[in-house]
C-alpha cells in the first residue's frame, strides 16, 4: 500500500483527521487538535486462542503528546485488516462527536475505552469445555 493509496479514503474520514502514515503492515491518521494519532499495527497473535489458528492481528493504538514525550496505549487487536480500517473509523467519530477542544489525555482514553472493535482477537486462552 503506497501513501498514495491509504486505506481510509479522506471522504471517510471525519472533520480533523488526516493521513499520517502508510505502509503494508502499518497505518495511521492523525487529529490536530487535540492532537492525536491512531494506529494500526500488524503484529505477530501470540496471545490469541491457538485453535484460531491466527499467526498475525491488527493492533490499535492511539498516541498522544505530552510535553515533549510521546505516549502510546492499547486500543486492542483485531484478527483482520479490515477489521482495523472499521475499528480505526469508530475511534475516529467517538473522538469527534464526543471531544471537545482542548481534550487531556484522560479525556481521550475514556471516550475510546467505549469503542467495541468487531472481529476481537482474545488475549487469552479460555478453558475448553
Amino acid at each position: 500500500m503506497s501513501p498514495d493509496h491509504p486505506p481510509i479514503p479522506r471522504n471517510k474520514l471525519p472533520p480533523g483527521w488526516g493521513p499520517a502514515d502508510c505502509c503494508d503492515g502499518q497505518f495511521s491518521y492523525r487529529h490536530s487538535q487535540p492532537p492525536l494519532e491512531l494506529v494500526a499495527d500488524r503484529t505477530a497473535a501470540d496471545r490469541s486462542h491457538p485453535g484460531l489458528g491466527l499467526s498475525r492481528c491488527w493492533e490499535l493504538r492511539y498516541r498522544y503528546f505530552l510535553a515533549d514525550q510521546s505516549v502510546a496505549e492499547a486500543i486492542g487487536r483485531v484478527s483482520t485488516r479490515r477489521a482495523a480500517i472499521t475499528g480505526m473509523l469508530e475511534c475516529m467519530h467517538h473522538v469527534h462527536e464526543r471531544v471537545d477542544e482542548p481534550a487531556g489525555p484522560g479525556e481521550i482514553r475514556d471516550v475510546l475505552e467505549q469503542v467495541r472493535l468487531s472481529d476481537v482477537v482474545p488475549d487469552t486462552l479460555s478453558p475448553m469445555k
